[in-house]
């Protein structure tokens, strides 16, 4: 037998359960993440402050170490690639940006791969055992250094070299590369501790944007909209409907015209006639008028008002998207990297949503996606229709 109680009929308990399903589903995607965030933060934490020589690192690699010279990390499958024309490269810098969206296999045009080998990094330089002989880098004669946002393609500058060159790595390894090269540079000047504090407060900035349990939706709580097929968004459209019909009618009013004008009495006689000049058949009952002075103009004795338009009603800016109280729509202005937690309340949400590591997105089949910006956005869901944005 359905079960009915209080609130009302079963409608209620089945709009309370799928409201209750879809928030947990939502959290539980968003803990994820954030767990998965949380402890590659905490990884690359721990390595920044363990840093040093890892046992057997130059075992076995043809590389004459200076008295001293300890090898941190080492990597074969490394490309040797050069630049005949760039510009400046900026300063080496200690900024960890864990948060790179993944890059791709192809190589930049403009880069050249001119030899293969193993890259190694020391406590002093960087080295490339090629095929075709050494290229080395050290730390304290590097004027510039760049890593490609889009591919494992990283370029320095020297003092002693005209020619701006670079490795290109295995894509799944750049971006341990380029952190074990940071923490590298940051020890050869002996700013290591400073890397470990930057690590700190990305920690501590994470922990406080840990999601929140939801709160239990009781049937209580349905509004007569999840009755209606579609919810929310039926009523939306139905409420922008009611808008633009009077708008449209009121455009489509033919303008006002004004009223007739009543004629004023005729012309008084001349100023120099007298009362007694006046014909002897003139009934007496008539009023005589009074003279006038010479060029005064009648005035109408009645005027019609212009109408006056009734204000436009004012809509809110969705441009097609669901009414919420977030600021989402779908007009313009800036994208959307970390939406807020009640993002599936309003929008529908795909799978594996916030396991996303873009900007959010509407995918061809009417769900939003935080794909944006990545490679093969929205694949799952038919491809990318817009950005939504905020």
């Amino acid at each position: 037998m359905a079960r009915t109680g209080s609130t009302g009929s079963t409608w209620r308990y089945r709009w309370a359960h799928r409201q209750n399903e879809r928030r947990h589903r939502t959290y539980r995607g968003a803990e994820q993440a954030w767990r998965r965030r949380d402890e590659e933060l905490r990884r690359l934490r721990d390595t920044a402050a363990g840093f040093g020589s890892s046992p057997g690192a130059g075992a076995g690699l043809p590389l004459e170490l200076a008295p001293g010279e300890v090898v941190f990390w080492a990597l074969p499958a490394a490309q040797l690639v050069e630049v005949r024309h760039t510009a400046v490269l900026p300063a080496p810098d200690l900024n960890v940006d864990p948060d790179r969206p993944p890059l791709h296999h192809r190589r930049p045009e403009g880069v050249k791969a001119v030899d293969a080998g193993i890259a190694v990094v020391t406590d002093r330089r960087l080295v490339l055992l090629g095929g075709r002989g050494r290229r080395d880098w050290a730390y304290g004669r590097i004027t510039g250094l760049a890593h490609d946002p889009t591919a494992p393609v990283t370029l320095i500058q020297v003092l002693d070299r005209r020619r701006t060159s670079g490795l290109l790595l295995p894509r799944d390894a750049a971006a341990e590369f380029r952190f074990i090269l940071t923490l590298a540079f940051a020890e050869a000047i002996e700013q290591r501790p400073a890397v470990v504090a930057q690590l700190d407060e990305l920690i501590a900035e994470h922990e406080r944007a840990r999601p929140t349990r939801p709160s239990v939706v009781t049937p209580a709580q349905a509004g007569m909209a999840a009755r209606l097929p579609g919810g929310r968004r039926t009523v939306a459209v139905a409420a922008a409907a009611a808008l633009l019909v009077p708008a449209l009618l009121f455009e489509s009013d033919p303008p006002a015209r004004p009223g007739p004008e009543v004629a004023v009495a005729a012309t008084a006689p001349p100023a120099t006639a007298s009362p007694s000049a006046l014909p002897s058949a003139l009934p007496s009952a008539l009023p005589v008028p009074s003279p006038r002075p010479a060029g005064r103009v009648p005035v109408p004795a009645k005027v019609a008002a212009p109408r006056v338009a009734s204000p436009t009603p004012v809509r809110e800016r969705r441009c097609g998207a669901p009414a919420n109280p977030l600021g989402y729509d779908y007009c313009g202005g800036s994208r959307i990297r970390k939406p807020n937690w009640r993002v599936c309340d309003y929008f529908e949400c795909g799978r594996e949503f916030w396991a996303g590591r873009g900007y959010l997105v509407q995918c061809r089949d009417g769900s939003v996606s935080l794909t944006g910006g990545q490679r093969g956005v929205c694949s799952s869901h038919g491809g990318l229709r817009r950005t939504v944005w905020t």
